[in-house]
């Protein structure tokens, strides 16, 4: 994985903040993590995280997954039962979206980092990429497999990359603009 890629949180004690567990102990070992920007609804009462205004996040693992839940002040009761970390930081305000020429080959280097990482998590991600590959005639569709109930889409990059295999989600509109907006999210984060 590139270094640009990978994000690095340091914990640092702060006077008067209570951390919940204790910092580690031994600063000179880190450990990386990737997980998901600041999200958009509070995870304990669905309303909106007010930009510039105080939440907390949290991260937990659930079916071996990093996810991070992020909660408004209002809807704040304390760290979820076996959270591995807890911070409070402000809602960003939205970010202006650049509309740039999309590059194929950092689309193709980011659809194949998301293919290595194989994380369900981002199936969606990937999916969508794969469409926008095809799209831009950057992969092509060589074939596609029935596994049980899911049909798997079976592709090739046009300048011999692959093989690659995306299972086709069957996506509702909606689920294809939640994909999209993630994506943008993603390569503003991760490949600017």
């Amino acid at each position: 994985m590139s270094h640009s890629l990978q994000r690095q949180c340091h914990l640092e004690e702060k006077p008067g903040v209570g951390y919940h567990p204790p910092p580690f102990d031994h600063p000179e070992i880190s450990v990386e993590y990737q997980f998901r920007p600041i999200g958009k609804k509070c995870a304990a009462t669905g309303a909106d995280l007010v930009p510039g205004r105080n939440c907390y996040s949290v991260l937990v693992e659930r079916e071996g997954e990093l996810q991070r839940l992020d909660y408004s002040e209002a809807g704040w009761t304390g760290p979820p039962e076996g959270a591995l970390g807890v911070w409070k930081c402000l809602v960003p305000k939205a970010a202006e979206v650049r509309h740039e020429p999309l590059d194929t080959s950092a689309l193709m280097r980011c659809f194949e980092q998301l293919t290595e990482e194989a994380s369900p998590a981002r199936e969606g991600l990937r999916y969508i990429l794969a469409l926008l590959l095809m799209k831009k005639r950057r992969l092509r569709l060589e074939t596609s497999r029935i596994d049980g109930a899911d049909e798997y889409l079976q592709l090739a990059g046009a300048q011999g990359e692959g093989a690659y295999e995306v299972r086709d989600l069957k996506p509702s509109e909606e689920d294809i603009l939640q994909w999209q907006r993630e994506l943008n999210v993603y390569l503003a984060s991760e490949w600017s």
